[in-house]
């Protein structure tokens, strides 16, 4: 690399890290790579998180992981966040509307009605406006499309792995979310 082009994207790289920095400090939780296109918010501490793994540690994690890597995501483009905070808080809307504009996903997957109201309260004017209903409401099996993103609730994705069926309903889900450019 020319040290012309390094030059050229140093102060991203430094933005970047400012602004992760910054989350931290906040003590909002994340877990994965800044600028993926994939960001899995999770509402509910689950098994792992609750015995003091980290977040999306689980089987919950694992599994969404390998489903991304289906759906054409490359293996490190996915980013994960709590709704709740280090100190045990609830992120506000504010909050979360920082930390998703910060983080710039494509896709954001909601994998809990925790969540999935969390980001309703949060993008409430802009859910507003929509025409379809189910859109609007980001209900499990509709695509929401705001602000050059694309939501979708999952419904309780952890408690559906312990079940054959409703883990099949939780794939076709997440089919309805591919990666949208090449896979990689």
């Amino acid at each position: 690399m020319t040290k012309a082009i390094f030059d050229r994207r140093h102060p991203a790289a430094e933005k970047l890290k400012y602004e992760r920095d910054a989350l931290e400090r906040a003590q909002i939780l994340t877990i994965g790579n800044a600028c993926s296109e994939a960001l899995i918010i999770k509402g509910e501490p689950g098994r792992a998180e609750r015995a003091g793994s980290g977040l999306l540690s689980g089987t919950d994690g694992k599994a969404l992981k390998a489903a991304l890597l289906k759906l054409g995501y490359a293996p490190e483009s996915w980013l994960g966040m709590a709704t709740w905070k280090a100190d045990g808080s609830t992120l506000s809307p504010e909050e979360l509307r920082w930390a998703v504009t910060t983080l710039d996903p494509a896709c954001v997957i909601c994998v809990d009605e925790t969540a999935a109201n969390l980001v309703r309260t949060t993008y409430a004017e802009e859910l507003s406006v929509l025409e379809d209903l189910s859109e609007a409401m980001v209900e499990p099996d509709h695509v929401t499309h705001i602000l050059g993103m694309r939501l979708i609730d999952l419904g309780g994705f952890e408690e559906a792995l312990g079940d054959a069926h409703e883990k099949q309903i939780m794939w076709a889900r997440l089919k309805m979310v591919p990666h949208e450019g090449s896979p990689y």
